[in-house]
C-alpha cells in the first residue's frame, strides 16, 4: 500500500474532522468521565483494530485517551488510517 499525497491527506481529513495531522500521523484526543470509561473505549478500539488488522498507538491517562494512526509498513498515512479513524468515531468516540 502506497502512502497518500498531501492533497489526498487533506481531503481525507475532511471526513474525520476531529482528527488532526501531526508529523505524518493522524491524532485524536478523547476525554471520558473516568478511568473505567476510558478503558471501555480502548477495548472497543481494540476490537475494531483487530477486525481491521490495523492498530493505533494508544496512550491512556486516567480519563484521557490519545490515539495515533499511521501505516508504518507503507511509510506514511494511507486510506486504512482514515477508515479506522472513521470506525472509531462511529463506535462512540465522536
Amino acid at each position: 500500500m502506497k502512502p497518500l499525497s498531501e492533497i489526498e491527506v487533506s481531503a481525507k481529513l475532511a471526513s474525520v474532522p476531529k482528527w488532526k495531522e501531526l508529523d505524518g500521523e493522524i491524532v485524536r484526543a478523547f476525554e471520558f468521565k473516568d478511568f473505567r470509561a476510558s478503558l471501555a473505549f480502548v477495548n472497543k478500539v481494540g476490537d475494531l483494530a483487530e477486525k481491521a488488522g490495523h492498530h493505533p498507538d494508544i496512550d491512556i491517562r486516567y480519563n484521557k485517551v490519545r490515539l495515533v494512526l499511521v501505516t508504518h509498513d507503507a511509510g506514511g498515512l494511507t486510506a486504512r488510517d482514515f477508515d479506522l479513524a472513521a470506525e472509531i468515531d462511529r463506535a462512540g468516540g465522536s
